[in-house]
C-alpha cells in the first residue's frame, strides 16, 4: 500500500509543499523575538523528562514523552510576558472530533479523539496568498489506480453526517478557533508507536478535520471556495523526533480533483536531540560514555516555539 501522507492528501484534495510556510519561518528567522534566549530553558527541560524525572534508572517513553511536551509548552507560555495575546490560549484534551465530506462518489468521515488541542481566541491567519491558493488549480493529484485510495480505511454505515467541533467550540465559548494539534506517540513499545510516515499522515488527516467542522460551522454545509481560509497546525512527536505541519484549508468542495486544492506545509523528521545517556557507560573503570543529553537541536526548538508564536507575532 502507498505511504501515508500521499494518501491523505488525496483524501483531503491537498497539495503538499515541503518545509514551513513563510509566515512561520519569518518568526524563525526574526532576532528581534529572542527565541535564543529561551533555549538553555528548552535544553534544560530535556534533561528533565530525560534523566531527571523519576526514581527509576531511567524514564520510559510513555513518561518522559508527555513530560516533555508540558515543559516545552510551560516554556513557550514564557512568552506572554512579551506577546500578552499569548495568554489568551486554552487546551483542550480528549476531545473528540467529527467532520464529513464526499469525495468523488465517496462518502468520508473522520472522528475520534484528536489529539491534544490548543485553542485561541483569535484565528491564524492565512499563510498562502489568494494568488497562490489559485494557482493550487493546475496542481495534479496523485492517484493510485489501480489501487484504491480508501482500500484500507474502515467501512461503516453512517446514519448520521456528523460535523462536530467537540465540546470545546460550544456556543459563546472564547477560544473558538483552532490553532495547534499536538500528537504525543508515547507507547513504550515500538510497534505500538505509530512510524513517522503514519503520524504525519494521522497529523493531516485531524488537522483537516478540525479545520473542515470549523469552516461549516462558519460557514454552512454548502461545497465552496472559502473567503477566509482556515489554518490549523499539528505538531507529532515521540519524545525525541519531531514532525512540524501547517494546513490551510482553501476549500470545503471536495467531491472534485479539479479547482482550488487545500495546501499543506510539512517538516519531517526533526531531532530535539541526539541521545540521552541516563546512566554513565563504564568500561575498565573508565566512564567511556557520561550521563547526560548529547546532540540538542535548539532548531527544533524553536520550530515548536515559532509554531506556537503563530498568529501572534
Amino acid at each position: 500500500v502507498f505511504p501515508g501522507v500521499r494518501q491523505a492528501q488525496w483524501l483531503t484534495k491537498t497539495k503538499l509543499v515541503e518545509g514551513l510556510p513563510p509566515a512561520v519561518q519569518g518568526i524563525l528567522d526574526n532576532p528581534a523575538l529572542g527565541l535564543q534566549e529561551l533555549e538553555e530553558r528548552a535544553k534544560h527541560v530535556v534533561s528533565h523528562a530525560r534523566l531527571w524525572d523519576t526514581a527509576e534508572v531511567a524514564p520510559r517513553r510513555e513518561q518522559y514523552c508527555p513530560t516533555l511536551f508540558e515543559n516545552l509548552i510551560h516554556v513557550c507560555r514564557l512568552m506572554s510576558g512579551k506577546y500578552p495575546s499569548l495568554s489568551k490560549r486554552m487546551l483542550a484534551r480528549n476531545f473528540r472530533i467529527a467532520a464529513t465530506w464526499e469525495r468523488e462518489s465517496i462518502l468520508l468521515q473522520i472522528r475520534g479523539l484528536s489529539g491534544i488541542l490548543m485553542n485561541s481566541m483569535t484565528p491564524i491567519p492565512p499563510v498562502a496568498s489568494k494568488e497562490e491558493i489559485l494557482a493550487t488549480k493546475e496542481h495534479v493529484l496523485e492517484t493510485f489506480y489501480p489501487i484504491a485510495p480508501t482500500i484500507d480505511l474502515q467501512e461503516v454505515n453512517v446514519y448520521k453526517e456528523l460535523n462536530d467541533t467537540g465540546q470545546c467550540f460550544r456556543d459563546g465559548y472564547p477560544y473558538s478557533h483552532p490553532h495547534t494539534l499536538f500528537f504525543l506517540e508515547s507507547a513504550n513499545v515500538r510497534t505500538d508507536r505509530f512510524r513517522p510516515e503514519q503520524l504525519r499522515a494521522k497529523m493531516l488527516m485531524f488537522a483537516f478535520g478540525n479545520a473542515l467542522a470549523k469552516a461549516k460551522a462558519l460557514h454552512g454545509n454548502d461545497p465552496k471556495v472559502l473567503e477566509q481560509p482556515v489554518v490549523v497546525q499539528s505538531i507529532g512527536t515521540d519524545g525525541q523526533l519531531f514532525q512540524f505541519m501547517v494546513f490551510q484549508l482553501n476549500t470545503t468542495d471536495l467531491v472534485s480533483n479539479d479547482g482550488v486544492k487545500n495546501l499543506v506545509w510539512i517538516d519531517s523528521d526533526q531531532n530535539l536531540y541526539e541521545r540521552a545517556q541516563c546512566v554513565p557507560e563504564i568500561k575498565k573503570r573508565v566512564v567511556t560514555k557520561p550521563a547526560g543529553i548529547s546532540g540538542f537541536q535548539p532548531d527544533t526548538f524553536k520550530k515548536f516555539l515559532a509554531l506556537y508564536l503563530h498568529g501572534t507575532v
